[in-house]
């Protein structure tokens, strides 16, 4: 597995700070079936441009950078 440079990280860890709300575009992930449209809260982005997010169902998986796809949505009042 090849890492993104050290640009494209901090353009995602910009992108997608800690608290921003995603969606998730798609998740390929053998163990859990995340559904396309679930909303969640980003608690972090790791060195290797993986977003980590807190679901709305409960879950907390890595959006991997270059495999899954999610996108920044306006916080729900």
């Amino acid at each position: 597995m090849m890492f993104p440079a050290r640009a494209i990280v901090e353009r995602i860890k910009k992108e997608y700070p800690k608290g921003c709300r995603v969606e998730l575009i798609h998740m390929d992930d053998p163990y859990r079936t995340m559904p396309i449209g679930l909303k969640g809260t980003v608690s972090c982005v790791d060195d290797t441009g993986t977003i980590h997010v807190d679901w709305d169902n409960g879950c907390h998986l890595g959006v991997v950078y270059g495999e899954d796809s999610c996108r920044r949505v306006a916080h729900e009042d």
